[in-house]
């Protein structure tokens, strides 16, 4: 009977352990994951976090096998953007939930149904390289006659911030694909990332690039010969948003997470990070314009899902397919 009674105790514990714990799958650098999982462990003793790191489109890759094999494994997400996650919202693949925190937020940030809620602000705005005569103020400056051959972006093909940045622009009614048109007859690259982008100009290759802010706020500091403009028109942007799957074993951990996530101490975590935290009301980090300055430019993320092979297309039909 005494073994009895100890064995259906572990099992009871071990159930308990189980329920105690949840499965992240996140894009976020290795050293942010951490830093994240750690704060979230700390405020909520009681749950533990097993976590996978990887880009986007690879952990999605990954997800999509385990869907097909019937056994998703983790509970939430934190990926790089809405579009994403809209598409599996539109599949039943998410759970809405209604933070109780999603009040201090811009209801934009966020899905109307709760499917996810933006983390942070990470904007795409101009880079330009200290050594040039004219520093630019808006993106029609970029498509300037003046400039043919010296302007670099990222490639919508290769990176999500970058599709993002393609589908606000190309909606804005002061620029739509007419200025995707002139970069191109200016000989703009467009090819690869971000990070490839940027080093371009920093070396002077390309003296003027469309990044995200952090990349070129952050080398600035550390003296990189380059500066960074948020355009008169306004920024596009990402928002690094967090969501539960609806396959979640562990629903209430998967809540508590993301309630953490966007409470005023999570988002006091992105701004120590270095990032524009998504909640209203924070600070932004050091080197950044006061958030009022900071001009979001309008963005759908269900549009930007409808017209994604569409616009990749049209941007291959002038750019190619680097």
């Amino acid at each position: 009977m005494k073994t009895f009674l100890t064995s259906t105790a572990l099992v009871l514990l071990a159930g308990t352990a189980m329920a105690d714990t949840i499965t992240l799958y996140t894009s976020q650098p290795n050293a942010d994951a951490q830093q994240t999982v750690d704060a979230f462990m700390a405020a909520n003793p009681g749950t533990e976090v097993e976590w996978v790191r990887d880009g986007t489109t690879q952990l999605m890759a990954r997800l999509r096998a385990e869907i097909e094999a019937g056994n998703p494994q983790p509970d939430v997400l934190l990926i790089a953007d809405t579009v994403t996650l809209e598409g599996m919202a539109q599949e039943g693949l998410l759970t809405a939930y209604q933070s109780p925190e999603a009040e201090n937020y811009d209801a934009a940030l966020n899905s109307p149904e709760g499917y996810y809620h933006s983390t942070k602000l990470i904007t795409t705005g101009i880079v330009y390289n200290t050594g040039v005569e004219t520093a630019p103020e808006s993106w029609a400056d970029l498509a300037q006659d003046g400039l043919k051959g010296q302007v670099a972006m990222p490639s919508p093909l290769y990176s999500g911030a970058a599709l993002i940045h393609l589908a606000t622009l190309t909606g804005d009614d002061s620029l739509g694909w007419d200025y995707y048109e002139t970069l191109a007859a200016n000989e703009a690259r467009a090819q690869g990332g971000n990070g490839g982008t940027f080093k371009a100009v920093a070396s002077g290759e390309k003296p003027y690039g469309m990044v995200v802010d952090f990349l070129a706020i952050r080398n600035k500091a550390e003296g990189s010969p380059v500066e960074f403009v948020f355009p008169n028109e306004g920024v596009s942007y990402v928002t690094e948003p967090v969501a539960i799957m609806s396959t979640a074993k562990n629903l209430e951990g998967a809540q508590k997470f993301v309630d953490f996530l966007i409470s005023e101490e999570g988002q006091q975590l992105v701004l120590d990070m270095g990032y524009i935290p998504a909640r209203e009301g924070m600070g932004v980090p050091e080197g950044f314009p006061a958030r009022d300055q900071i001009r979001l430019m309008d963005f759908d993320p269900a549009a930007a899902l409808e017209q994604a092979e569409a616009d990749k297309a049209k941007f291959t039909e002038l750019f190619g397919a680097e």
